[in-house]
């Protein structure tokens, strides 16, 4: 209970500096490295197989590793053991950096600098964002922290209440192939197929958890529960994910704004379905209100982690 608070504490005090070694970076290494030698011009099946293999080597190296490590260090020492713990338990969680990152898009949206605004963006969202205006890039700026409150915070924390830093090492592995390999183009449409599947698996029950803790933060934050949760029950389906939608939904119910519509992918134009009613302008400061919104989510799923561990 203890080790899982002082990792809530360490990520938000140190984020995720750029100058430190990082766990997520090397499976993001791994996964580079791994894919330059497996992906090819074979067959629909040929790539499956090479992409189930790639998911097959990542984790079981990602998670074997820190289970070896963890195990290592509990024989040479348990106070280690327990440092060790809170480090790889800490390195899985990203709340500072949410908000470090959404921050920084914001700050240049207010000073009116929308080409530095776009380049910011772009290294959270993996939509073009070359000739996107001010209030698409609030949009898509607002569309990632809904979708990052279940990838980076609750679902992380999900795995570490009930499986420890490895369970969280593994989902952020597969996680991270997602993101990188997940896509449902040309490129990536067969080898990253089990990737994309295995991540909807995992973070299936962790967004639904997700929806309802920002929508209890919501009602904390002097926002409308009722609307949150009203709107992430009909539109949490409005999603080509079977998961992103439920905690878009419940945040845009949160703002009473809309969220969706049209995106462009790798020069792609996909037209998302609308989610949320457009009861409030849809305007920069609804970046700091969904920020603080996944703030007090982040803390409601610690707390219920923390009774959890402490009732059995």
């Amino acid at each position: 209970m203890y080790l899982l608070i002082w990792s809530y504490i360490l990520d938000l005090v140190i984020g995720d500096p750029e100058w430190m070694g990082h766990p997520v970076r090397l499976i993001g290494g791994m996964i580079n490295f791994l894919e330059s030698r497996l992906r090819g011009n074979g067959s629909f099946g040929m790539e499956r197989i090479k992409g189930v293999f790639l998911v097959i080597c990542v984790i079981s190296v990602a998670g074997g590793i820190s289970y070896g490590i963890l195990r290592f260090s509990k024989i040479l020492n348990p106070f280690l053991a327990d440092v060790v713990w809170v480090y790889l338990a800490y390195t899985t969680l990203a709340t500072r950096d949410l908000r470090v990152k959404g921050k920084a898009v914001l700050k240049e949206l207010n000073a009116g600098k929308i080409k530095e605004a776009r380049v910011r963006l772009s290294m959270i969202v993996a939509r073009d964002t070359d000739t996107l205006n001010k209030e698409e890039i609030t949009r898509a700026v607002v569309e990632s922290v809904a979708e990052s409150v279940n990838d980076a915070i609750i679902a992380p924390l999900f795995y570490l209440i009930l499986g420890g830093p490895v369970a969280a090492i593994v989902y952020k592995s597969v996680n991270t192939l997602d993101s990188m390999v997940g896509y449902k183009n040309e490129k990536y449409l067969n080898f990253g197929w089990f990737s994309a599947k295995l991540d909807d698996c995992l973070n299936y029950i962790p967004a639904r958890i997700t929806g309802l803790v920002i929508a209890c933060a919501a009602g904390i934050y002097n926002k409308n529960f009722v609307s949150s949760f009203k709107i992430m029950t009909r539109d949490g389906k409005n999603h080509l994910s079977p998961n992103s939608g439920i905690s878009e939904a419940a945040m845009a119910g949160a703002l009473g704004i809309k969220v969706g519509g049209e995106s462009s992918y790798f020069g792609r134009i996909v037209q998302k379905p609308y989610i949320g009613e457009e009861k409030n302008v849809l305007q920069a400061s609804c970046v700091n209100e969904a920020l603080d919104i996944s703030f007090i989510a982040s803390f409601l799923m610690l707390l219920g982690g923390v009774l959890y561990k402490w009732a059995f």
